[in-house]
């Protein structure tokens, strides 16, 4: 192995002309190598200063010095103010703004009167301090004049003992001795104590900085910084709300005498984590606070999943959920609906077991006539909720389905046997056959409408899973009306208005899920027309307000801050069908995930209640008529026939096809061929002739096209 050989060279142009720099190069011993042009040692790489910058032992380093100093620096500012406070009544002028601020008169009243006391007793210390010093100077001539006397006294003692008249002064020599010595010592002592005692001070000021921790958080050691498990105190909900960048909430934390105790509401323990109610200061919106979570859960120790601000009936006040660490990271327990196998449903009066609030108390959802839309990103977990009420309501043996899985991937296949229909597929002809199912349930809708009154009817629940497949179908029916859309001659749209409309009345309800909503793939008419809305993780506050509507998200619901993915299966509930704590908008659930095997086991249990359900996959559909030749043996040989008779005429002609036509389909299909009806008298009639012409124009059209 060849050695290397080292060169030392003097640069041109060191950065000091007057102070050469030795530069070394390693030329490795190659043959025919040029040798590698000389680097000064006074060029340093950025890699090489980013490292030594951000080396574990220099941070911990800068932690350190910046964490004793700021020790003693604020352990300086607790001792001033603690010896303010005792020496002035500034402690007492705090509380009593503190209860005025609070309205509480009674307590203002006590604070001034104690303030009124302390003063007093001040201004009384301070008039004995004038009078002080001519007592002293008595006092001290007097004790000076009897220790004298004792002294001497004693001195002649001694002296009548020893016969020694010169032991009469002994006793005044040896206190004489004894300050001097006294004397010297403090003269030794007192070099090293102008040296010592300003350290001691330093010191003291450190160990009251350490004991309260004043140092910022980057700062202190790992082990103080850590907050796992930490329980949430008032001084900690106080300091982090001082901290959040509000400056009237800070200076007003500042000003309070109990250090904005008087703020907070108790704190409760609610299911996994604690809750607690914060009356902001004048001058504070909610919204301020509602738009620094993110700060306030940092400042709180928590990740910002683990805080939830809601809008109480208080005024100026928030309500704080704060969870425990980790906990909403922990599943919660199966769902009664697995467990419990005797477990039936009643519509009318009873609520369906859904999950679990962050209280941790369960969250049952009523679903009776309650239309109902549950929206969120794709594979959060909308299917699994949305099927799992579809599971406690079969357990009702009188309840009927209608279902249509725009997926087509099996996940509603346990049904088949209990739902009327089942339509599972994502196609056109899927979306088809869905909108003409929801057609189907609205003409259901109108028969039950015409019933008399006081009749009682089965809950028939028209599901459509996917439905923004059904809202962005670009297919159209044979007179050019689209299927998809959100127009007035938009089928699928108009059938879901028309039921959201009078379906509550007779228990025709409308349930769907839809997936990353826009005012595309879900028109605004058809999201507010759900009485209970629910909403999984969003992307955008945009997204928020379209799943749960304005005033959700204005209380505080905030789907779009759950994390996709972590938080699968989390819903925010905006319902009366829902338990919501006095105040709020909404309510977040965590739902019960119920997997398809047990899923089957449920419906196995409600297909045994029932007699046995032939399950359609596809809509009957009847013969192909010709509307137009319909109308035009409606008509017969009337030459200038009512509309309202054609329409009477049509429906004996047949009920399934025209038993629900309103003037309107009768004018649309007329004016498609070039018919218009008119008035005659006041009212509308339509001409005979016409129809006949038109029909033979069609037939002369179609034989061109054949030929």
């Amino acid at each position: 192995m060849s050695e290397n050989v080292v060169q030392l060279h003097k640069p041109a142009a060191p950065p000091d002309e007057n102070e050469p720099v030795t530069t070394l190069t390693v030329v490795p011993d190659v043959p025919d190598a040029a040798p590698a042009p000389p680097v000064p040692l006074w060029v340093r790489s950025g890699h090489a200063v980013k490292t030594a910058v951000t080396h574990d032992r220099t941070r911990a380093a800068v932690r350190a010095a910046a964490r004793h100093g700021l020790y003693t620096v604020n352990g300086g500012r607790i001792v001033a103010r603690r010896t303010w406070d005792g020496r002035t009544g500034a402690r007492y002028e705090r509380m009593l703004r503190t209860a005025e601020a609070a309205g509480n008169l009674e307590a203002a009243e006590e604070w001034e009167e104690r303030l009124q006391r302390f003063r007093a007793a001040r201004h009384h210390r301070r008039m004995d301090l004038l009078h002080s010093p001519v007592e002293a100077v008595k006092g001290v001539a007097v004790g000076a004049g009897m220790s004298i006397g004792v002294l001497v006294a004693l001195g002649v003692v001694m002296a009548l003992n020893t016969k020694d008249i010169g032991d009469v002064i002994t006793p005044l020599s040896a206190t004489v001795d004894f300050i001097a010595l006294l004397i010297r010592i403090v003269r030794i002592v007192w070099g090293p104590a102008l040296t010592v005692g300003p350290l001691l001070a330093l010191l003291a000021l450190w160990s009251v900085g350490r004991k309260q921790q004043a140092a910022p958080n980057w700062a202190l050691p790992a082990n103080a910084r850590s907050s796992e498990g930490e329980p949430i105190t008032p001084s900690i909900v106080v300091k982090a709300l001082r901290d959040l960048g509000v400056p009237a909430l800070r200076n007003a934390i500042k000003e309070m005498g109990d250090a904005g105790a008087s703020m907070l509401g108790p704190i409760t323990i609610a299911g996994c984590g604690v809750e607690v109610d914060v009356t902001l200061p004048s001058g504070v919106s909610t919204v301020e606070v509602q738009g620094r979570r993110r700060k306030l859960a940092e400042n709180l120790t928590r990740h910002e999943h683990e805080v939830f601000i809601t809008i109480p009936q208080a005024a100026r006040t928030v309500r704080l959920w704060i969870a425990d660490s980790g906990a909403l990271d922990e599943p919660i327990g199966p769902s009664p609906l697995v467990t419990d196998e005797t477990l039936t449903a009643d519509y009318a009066k009873g609520r369906a077991p859904w999950g679990q609030d962050l209280r941790g108390d369960a969250a049952a959802l009523s679903l009776y006539q309650r239309h109902l839309l549950i929206t969120g990103l794709s594979n959060q977990g909308k299917t699994v909720a949305l099927r799992s009420l579809a599971l406690w309501l079969a357990l009702d043996r009188s309840v009927q389905f209608l279902m249509g899985d725009l997926k087509g991937v099996g996940d509603w296949a346990m049904f088949d046997g209990l739902a009327t229909t089942l339509i599972q597929g994502p196609t056109d002809e899927h979306v088809i056959q869905v909108t003409e199912m929801v057609e189907g349930a609205v003409d259901e809708m109108n028969r039950r409408i015409q019933a008399p009154p006081g009749t009682v009817f089965p809950p028939l629940i028209v599901l459509v899973d996917e439905a923004q497949v059904a809202f962005m179908c670009p297919a159209k029916d044979e007179d050019k009306r689209p299927y998809g859309g959100a127009k007035a001659n938009s089928r699928y749209f108009m059938a879901v208005r028309k039921i959201h409309n009078q379906g509550r009345a007779v228990n025709v309800l409308m349930w769907q899920g839809t997936q990353d909503p826009t005012n595309e793939n879900l028109p605004k008419l058809v999201r507010e027309g759900a009485h209970t809305r629910a909403s999984l993780a969003l992307g955008t506050e945009s997204q928020a307000r379209m799943a749960l509507g304005d005033k959700a998200v204005d209380g505080g619901a905030a789907p779009n801050l759950l994390r996709p993915g972590l938080d699968r299966g989390t819903l925010v509930v905006a319902s009366d069908g829902i338990t919501i704590p006095a105040g709020q908008s909404s309510i977040t659930v965590r739902t019960h995930y119920i997997d398809d095997e047990a899923a089957e086991a449920i419906t196995d249990r409600a297909k045994a209640l029932r007699d046995g359900v032939t399950t359609l996959h596809a809509v009957e559909r009847g013969e192909e008529r010709d509307p137009l030749a319909d109308i035009a043996d409606a008509i017969g040989d009337v030459e200038r026939p009512l509309t309202a008779d054609i329409l009477k005429r049509l429906s004996l002609l047949n009920a399934d096809a025209y038993g629900s036509w309103t003037f309107a389909d009768l004018k649309r299909v007329l004016e498609a061929d070039g018919v218009e009806p008119y008035k005659s008298h006041g009212r509308m009639v339509v001409r005979r002739d016409a129809v006949h012409t038109a029909l033979a124009d069609r037939a002369d059209t179609d034989s061109a096209s054949a030929s």
